[in-house]
């Protein structure tokens, strides 16, 4: 077969071809179009946002964001400039002799990406000729009455406006491969207006939750088993959305490349949207690796340390319970309790409260639920408690100041203090008033605020009806929290990280979650976690690691399990876990940290390049034909250290995802025969393993 020569190897056409495609993606234009670019509004900031370092680093100055004008976030966040390349001034400066407001800068987050902000309040005079141009083109109208869809159209046809306007800077043939990513039914309308104007771009449409899907699950109906039965149209129609399900509808089959952020939403996609999608795109995270493994744990000491100070206030006058025993459960999202699962994590508090007591089980558990909620104000019993244990907290560390001075000085004169002589009088009727002051005759509050219809309120109805209220005899405690975390709270002065890291186990049994932040933020941070197969991240950690539960992933099944069996394998899980000796904890929380990598943005950055290859071959099958994908992660495999030990001796630790754990005491771990494993040899299998996976991810990504 005639070829050239290169060197001193000769290429054939084929492999001409294939270099040449090579070299003509890599220096491939990506815009990402979403109206939550520097605009905080839901989830979809958060994962540009994290992307954008690891983008940077694939693309460089050839990545650029593009999103609406929000003044108020721009003045903080964004580093306002002018476009350096010749070819971006140009479209820019085009634009504003037109009348556009457009702000282009540096978002000042990891990477320092290029952005484009469109004020879309300059071009609202043309909303008429644009939804005119739209009903011609697909058909679909636009109500003048939905302000958020009329900004969507006005957005999509700037968007549209500018990678057109951006294209002709070039020469026919002769400019950059351009692929345009967008995000949510909001940029959809510029995915439909891009193909009908045959604009010279491969296009990629990502939904990160279908919107009818939301609105379906919001009505709580049987949303999986009805799936593949719902009249789309008309469930649509009946909540007033028609046009928005049509424009999410219609972007997903005009685009090139569809993609979903987890199978469990592309599963929803294909019923509801109908179009299965291509590639399935997972939301990663910025991971931080410690230089050393204990820092994490010691971080996690430190933040215990601050919830328990927290816990002594809160339980003043109940405080009845060791600390050293004690285990900190926490559930956190928006306020959807169903979705979210709260209804079933509180039914499994319910039951695991009566496993500990019927099991004469030492150990109590403090769950938090983190839900923002409306409020009138702090709880002033939750205030004064922290108040009375903060002014106890002063008085006996005044006194024993005191005493060590007493000490110190009899000592200096040569002789042995007098225990007698130690502690005043006076100081004795302080300590006593502080005594007296920690007693009181109700309960512990289970809500640290003044709820807004408090008898309404679906998680204290709940708690009523499973009767969880903070009493003496309850092994399980309940702290509704109903505000987000921050430091200068003076209640729980520590923000969202902080608190994660001080927890020990974050449950989060969600029914409808497309993918789950919450979770993948515990597997981070050291955290076991408690998701489902119905939310992204959990069917996600079931192939992307072969045995979850041994690493601290814990997996409710609700998708093929009827309710009760799902709610008892929930409370068998929080029950089992209760029982974990403080060493097998320990050992977990090595394990689940060790988990980070494959939630990392440099892992799961592969996934959008594949989506942006497969768009490329798409567009451009002639130039992209012999364009290779990357390949995929490597599923983790089962610690060793956890190998099952035979029936008759105890469990493994912690126990393999087929068995239960026994009840060990912190003073037996040392003499259980299963703990007695060479670490540096489980150090140096995990490191072959994870040394295996880094390779087969540089090999995806050359």
């Amino acid at each position: 077969m005639p070829g050239s020569r290169k060197g001193s190897r000769v290429f054939t056409l084929e492999e001409e071809l294939e270099l040449t495609s090579h070299k003509v993606f890599e220096s491939r234009f990506v815009f990402e179009v979403s109206t939550e670019v520097v605009n905080k509004v839901g989830g979809i900031y958060t994962v540009i946002k994290t992307k954008t370092g690891h983008m940077v680093d694939v693309l460089g100055d050839n990545y650029c964001l593009i999103g609406p004008l929000n003044e108020a976030l721009v003045s903080v966040e964004v580093e306002v400039c002018e476009p350096d390349t010749p070819q971006l001034l140009a479209t820019v400066q085009s634009m504003r002799d037109r009348g556009v407001k457009v702000v282009f800068g540096r978002w000042l987050v990891e990477g320092y990406p290029r952005v484009i902000l469109f004020d879309i309040g300059s071009q609202a005079w043309q909303a008429e000729n644009w939804k005119r141009e739209f009903w011609e083109v697909s058909h679909i109208g636009v109500p003048y009455h939905d302000k958020e869809s009329m900004d969507s159209l006005v957005f999509g046809f700037l968007v549209t406006w500018f990678i057109g306007e951006f294209r002709a800077q070039f020469e026919e043939g002769r400019g950059p491969l351009i692929v345009a990513q967008f995000h949510e039914w909001l940029a959809g309308i510029a995915v439909v207006m891009c193909r009908t104007r045959h604009i010279d771009c491969a296009t990629i449409f990502t939904t990160h939750a279908t919107l009818l899907g939301r609105y379906l699950c919001a009505g709580k109906v049987d949303f999986y088993n009805n799936l593949p039965y719902f009249d789309v149209d008309k469930e649509a129609g009946d909540r007033g959305i028609y046009h928005r399900y049509c424009i999410e509808r219609a972007a997903a089959h005009a685009c090139h490349v569809f993609t979903t952020v987890s199978d469990i939403t592309g599963l929803e996609a294909e019923h509801l949207l109908k179009r299965k999608p291509d590639v399935v795109t997972p939301n990663g995270i910025n991971v931080v690796k410690f230089a050393a493994l204990h820092e994490f744990q010691n971080m996690h000491a430190k933040s215990k340390g601050k919830i328990n100070d927290f816990v002594r206030g809160h339980f003043y006058g109940h405080y009845d319970f060791d600390l050293d025993n004690t285990l900190y459960l926490f559930s956190a999202g928006r306020y959807e309790f169903s979705n979210k699962g709260a209804d079933m994590f509180l039914e499994s508090l319910a039951r695991l409260n009566y496993m500990l007591k019927s099991s004469g089980s030492k150990t109590t558990v403090v769950a938090f639920l983190i839900f923002p909620a409306k409020t009138n104000n702090f709880n002033v019993d939750s205030l004064r408690g922290q108040a009375v244990v903060k002014q106890m907290k002063e008085t006996v560390s005044a006194i024993q100041d005191r005493i060590g001075t007493r000490i110190f000085e009899t000592c200096l004169r040569g002789h042995l203090p007098d225990p007698k002589e130690l502690i005043h009088q006076d100081e004795i009727v302080q300590l006593k008033r502080c005594i007296y002051a920690t007693t009181r005759p109700n309960l512990p509050p289970v809500c640290t605020h003044n709820m807004i219809d408090d008898f309404h309120d679906p998680i204290l109805s709940t708690l009523r009806s499973v009767h969880l209220f903070n009493d003496t005899s309850d092994r399980v405690k309940v702290i509704f929290h109903p505000e987000f975390l921050s430091s200068t709270s003076p209640l729980l002065s520590m923000d969202y990280d902080q608190f994660v890291r001080g927890c020990h186990l974050g449950v989060f049994p969600s029914y409808y979650e497309p993918w789950g932040y919450t979770p993948a933020e515990c597997t981070v941070m050291g955290i076991p976690s408690i998701s489902t197969n119905l939310s992204g991240f959990g069917g996600f950690m079931e192939k992307a690691v072969t045995d979850p539960e041994s690493y601290g992933i814990y997996i409710i099944d609700r998708m093929f399990k009827n309710p009760e069996e799902s709610q008892q394998q929930l409370s068998k899980c929080l029950f089992d876990f209760c029982r974990l000796s403080r060493r097998q904890r320990i050992i977990q929380r090595n394990r689940t940290e060790r988990l980070s990598d494959i939630l990392d943005w440099k892992s799961l950055g592969q996934y959008y390049t594949k989506a942006q290859e497969l768009a490329c071959k798409r567009f451009r099958p002639d130039l992209f034909e012999n364009l290779e994908t990357p390949g995929m992660m490597t599923p983790v495999s089962r610690p060793f250290s956890a190998v099952a030990s035979p029936s008759s001796s105890k469990a493994t630790s912690p126990s393999s995802s087929k068995g239960g754990s026994p009840v060990h005491s912190d003073d037996e771990e040392d003499d259980d025969p299963a703990y007695r494993f060479d670490p540096a040899a489980e150090d140096d299998q995990l490191s072959n393993k994870l040394d295996k996976l880094k390779v087969d991810l540089k090999n995806a990504n050359p």
